[in-house]
């Protein structure tokens, strides 16, 4: 890939560049943070239940802990380049790295999670398993890639539909951001029938077939190399290297400390698992953090201490992991993400990990919400799927009514089978934890009565 090349400042809805006091990179960024979809994540679970009486991170407090993380990362890599390829590099570039990719990073990690239903992953699951529970009542009325986006449903596929998506009564574009913020989302840039594990590119998928010309544009638009043709399938951009690590750092390591909050795991626990991450990334750091840690007696002090020490050494390995495999990344045969390999050598993040998983995703508060969420939006699809792919003179009345609780733009009647069941899809994932479950006890008759 050509550095000169990888970044425009065209953006969806053909709208000009801008000629402001913000550039078109800072203009993403507030964009999203002004967006009613980012607005949404506010309540959306993150992995505790929401609310609680002790604050925990939400999709929003994560989003912006990321992207505060990846503004670091993107300014770092940005002098790195600068620094080591400014031969190569036309002043507009060189103006670009040191002083923009910055404002991508942080952009695009803003909206990483901007397309995950409600309820985390497992709201993705019950999307996906709805599908796969109905075939045999639904498959013959889509294509074969069609089918694929719907049994295989992705937040970071319904990501791109979200930000670039023209809902009914709406403005061309969706939010209207540009190509390289776009392409720095994309992990996984294959349509969802090219979706195969043991590939990084290939494990999940990155666009429906809705957004597929849309996503073509921004790949060519900045440079993305193609893998293939039938299935599309495309190499990483370089600049998702950064989000997904700015990600991988946030989750690692803020989980721990919401688990520690919440009397999850201990004190002791937290701490050890912290300090000794933080000495197998530079051991000269030990000494000074106990030192600091010998002048502080509160205990969640001490862990939020921890937290932003183990977050700068993680950043310091990230930069160092980028800088080594950026050949390979340019190329794209660069075929693990940055914390994974660092996550090989260090045994002190695979306990991190371990942990994790044993004590913190496999808590009962997480699973029973994990659970409760499923059912939640297994059964809003049931209620609003089966009406909307009727023809409007084969439904009842209980089908035109279930209709009449979408929003105006969701519905797609003119369109096919296919764009109809997204529409419900946009409407039920863009639903925050709280909306699902009031519609669900609603629809249910377990709460009747007038609310507004």
């Amino acid at each position: 890939m050509i550095l000169n090349q990888i970044f425009t400042n065209q953006r969806t809805g053909n709208n000009a560049p801008s000629k402001v006091s913000r550039t078109d990179f800072q203009r993403d960024f507030d964009r999203i943070i002004f967006s009613s979809a980012f607005r949404r994540l506010q309540n959306k679970t993150q992995v505790f239940p929401l609310p609680g009486s002790v604050f925990v991170h939400n999709r929003l407090t994560h989003s912006l802990e990321v992207s505060s993380v990846g503004r670091s990362l993107g300014s770092l890599a940005g002098e790195f380049i600068v620094q080591n390829f400014k031969e190569d590099l036309d002043e507009n570039s060189k103006n670009f790295y040191l002083h923009n990719l910055n404002n991508v990073i942080a952009a695009a990690c803003l909206c990483h999670d901007i397309g995950n239903p409600a309820f985390g992953h497992s709201g993705e699951d019950a999307i996906a398993s709805y599908f796969e529970k109905n075939e045999k009542d639904l498959k013959e009325k889509f294509t074969e890639k069609e089918w694929a986006d719907l049994v295989n449903f992705e937040g970071n596929a319904n990501a791109i539909r979200v930000l670039t998506h023209q809902q009914n009564g709406k403005d061309e574009g969706g939010t209207q951001l540009t190509y390289t913020t776009l392409s720095s989302i994309a992990k996984y840039p294959c349509e969802a029938i090219a979706k195969k594990k043991g590939f990084i590119n290939r494990k999940k998928f990155g666009f429906f077939q809705s957004e597929k010309e849309t996503f073509l544009e921004i790949a060519k638009s900045t440079q993305m190399i193609v893998e293939n043709n039938e299935p599309t399938i495309f190499k990483r951009h370089p600049f998702v290297w950064l989000v997904e690590a700015a990600d991988d750092i946030c989750y690692n390591i803020i989980d721990m400390e919401d688990a520690h909050r919440l009397g999850i795991i201990s004190t002791h626990d937290c701490e050890n698992l912290f300090v000794d991450l933080i000495k197998s990334v530079n051991e000269k750091e030990e000494k000074k953090v106990k030192d600091k840690l010998a002048n502080l007696s509160n205990a969640n002090e001490r862990i939020s201490y921890l937290r932003a020490k183990v977050i700068n050494a993680l950043i310091t390995k990230t930069m160092f992991l980028y800088e080594e495999n950026f050949e390979n990344i340019l190329n794209g045969t660069q075929d693990k993400a940055l914390l994974d390999i660092f996550k090989k050598e260090s045994a002190s993040f695979q306990k991190v990990e371990s942990f994790s998983i044993e004590k913190i995703y496999g808590h009962r508060s997480v699973v029973e919400i994990e659970n409760a969420g499923y059912n939640v939006m297994y059964e809003l699809l049931n209620h609003f799927i089966p009406p909307i792919i009727l023809e409007k003179e084969q439904r009842k009345s209980y089908d035109k009514k279930a209709l009449q609780l979408l929003p105006s733009q969701f519905l797609y009647e003119e369109s096919s089978v296919y764009e109809k069941v997204l529409g419900v899809l946009d409407f039920v994932s863009g639903m925050t934890d709280n909306f699902a479950t009031d519609l669900y006890r609603k629809i249910k008759g377990i709460d009747i009565g007038m609310t507004m």
